[in-house]
């Protein structure tokens, strides 16, 4: 497995767990927002770590951190993400999985085998608009769907999340992509924020008005939705 980071403290990744955060190289989505731009788009020029180093780090840990997230990029392209897993869980830690939902086999082999403890599945955008929003001319949409239907059979703690730009999302956008995940337990609207390890510049964020009501939108069909990173009250 390609490691281009490591965030050896993080309390913010993995809910309810003090973890680490591991950042897989390589993508296949260009998404104009993407924060870890460097980890797509330069992927020789990523620092790199290797399994020993992590798993030496791990084996440190024990009894300080709880958990795993593995982010990325998209982790799911790496061809022996099973194996790790396998080696990160012998140490006794719970394992969270960041993943765009493009390889649901993948998904679903790691969740029947009991080795995925919670997953996190970016949903990026209406149906209509999904390619463009991860910065593709087109895109697989039932390979989307798939992941969805698959983490809904409920085998694995899960939530959805999308982060929204001024320039791609609108809250009817997001009335229609809350409907393809009806039903869920955990939706988190994600205000865009600007870094300067971007895809793509030129995005703005969203207004708070407008992130209100993608959050009242989405209400009617998810159970819990959260926007995470703005106070919405004042």
């Amino acid at each position: 497995m390609k490691i281009g980071g490591i965030q050896r403290l993080t309390l913010l990744d993995y809910p309810g767990k003090v973890a680490c955060t591991v950042f897989t190289v390589g993508c296949n989505l260009r998404c104009p927002f993407c924060h870890n731009a460097s980890l797509v788009t330069h992927t020789q020029d990523a620092e790199s770590y290797s399994v020993k180093e992590l798993m030496e780090y791990l084996q440190k840990r024990k009894g300080m951190l709880d958990g795993v997230c593995i982010s990325g990029g998209e982790p799911l392209l790496q061809s022996d993400i099973e194996d790790v897993i396998r080696d990160i869980k012998a140490l006794g830690y719970s394992v969270k999985l960041d993943t765009n939902g493009t390889f649901p086999e993948k998904l679903g082999q790691l969740i029947n085998k009991g080795l995925i403890d919670y997953v996190a599945m970016d949903v990026k955008n209406c149906e209509e608009k999904y390619a463009v929003t991860v910065g593709l001319d087109s895109i697989d949409i039932s390979k989307i769907k798939k992941s969805i239907s698959i983490l809904m059979e409920g085998k694995v703690d899960f939530e959805f999340r999308t982060t929204v730009v001024n320039e791609l999302h609108t809250p009817s956008d997001i009335k229609k992509l809350a409907c393809m995940i009806s039903g869920a337990e955990k939706y988190f609207i994600q205000p865009f924020l600007h870094s300067p390890d971007l895809i793509f510049d030129g995005l703005s964020a969203v207004q708070t008005q407008d992130l209100v009501q993608m959050k009242q939108f989405s209400e009617s069909f998810v159970e819990s939705v959260k926007i995470r990173g703005v106070d919405t009250t004042s």
